[in-house]
């Protein structure tokens, strides 16, 4: 009862991870490795603690140390999706009104189905219980993911979290994708490459200082919402890089 079968894994294992920020508490750790292999999700990362498990954070993983024993740690969050083609932030925290720039989310079973018969691997990150991501680490997330809970109390346990979403990745998710319908994430390294230079053409143009980090957050968000491919990104990059080379020239003058 309760043993793992010697089934194959899901072929979407390979395309996500998911990725805890200094998690707390030991048993919440082993709690979400157990949920992830439920779904058979098994890429598991561990933002600012070691991967030296406590007994606590075995027990409650049950048989799903094989994930534990994959885990990889990293001292910073960047260092953790150096190798994913899109980051997904998680939070329970909502904005209401028009100004949610911060916080415009999507649902869990929109991601699979967005995502679906395409390479590259994506990235699920949760922030340490209690307080969760910080605005600054939601920043470098490319997209915003929300549970959608009852408002008077929407803050879920970390493993239940996890739990639900990797359910919506394994109930949502199409194996039986028809071949061109896709294409390919883009490369990790030109996702970098587009945060940067969003980063120096906001930073080039003429525009009020306190306008400037929600123009940057906006135009990166717009565009990684489209899943774009790296040949359009290239263009959307010649675009951007132009741009700012022009504002800067500006400056110098």
């Amino acid at each position: 009862m309760g043993e793992r079968a010697d089934i194959s894994l899901p072929d979407f294992n390979d395309n996500i991870c998911i990725i805890l920020v200094e998690p707390m508490h030991d048993g919440n750790i082993g709690a979400v490795a157990r949920s992830m292999l439920n779904f058979g999700i098994t890429d598991l990362r561990v933002v600012g603690r070691s991967c030296n498990w406590s007994e606590e954070t075995r027990k409650r993983a049950k048989n799903a140390q094989l994930v534990l024993e994959k885990a990889k740690s990293f001292d910073t969050m960047e260092e953790s999706f150096v190798d994913c083609s899109i980051v997904i932030g998680t939070s329970g925290k909502r904005e209401v009104g028009d100004k949610t720039v911060m916080r415009h989310f999507l649902l869990p079973e929109e991601l699979p189905n967005r995502l679906a018969g395409i390479e590259g691997k994506a990235a699920i990150i949760f922030g340490p219980e209690g307080k969760g991501l910080l605005n600054e680490q939601l920043r470098l997330c490319d997209l915003l993911v929300t549970i959608p809970t009852w408002e008077g109390y929407p803050i879920l346990n970390l493993s239940h979290a996890v739990a639900l979403i990797c359910f919506s990745w394994y109930n949502n998710s199409d194996e039986n994708t028809p071949s061109g319908s896709g294409g390919r994430l883009l490369d990790p390294n030109l996702r970098k490459t587009l945060r940067e230079e969003a980063t120096r053409l906001v930073a080039a143009m003429p525009t009020k200082e306190h306008k400037r980090e929600g123009i940057e957050e906006t135009l990166v968000r717009v565009i990684m919402r489209g899943l774009p491919k790296d040949d359009e990104i290239h263009r959307i990059l010649g675009i951007i890089s132009e741009a700012a080379n022009a504002f800067e020239e500006k400056r110098r003058q």
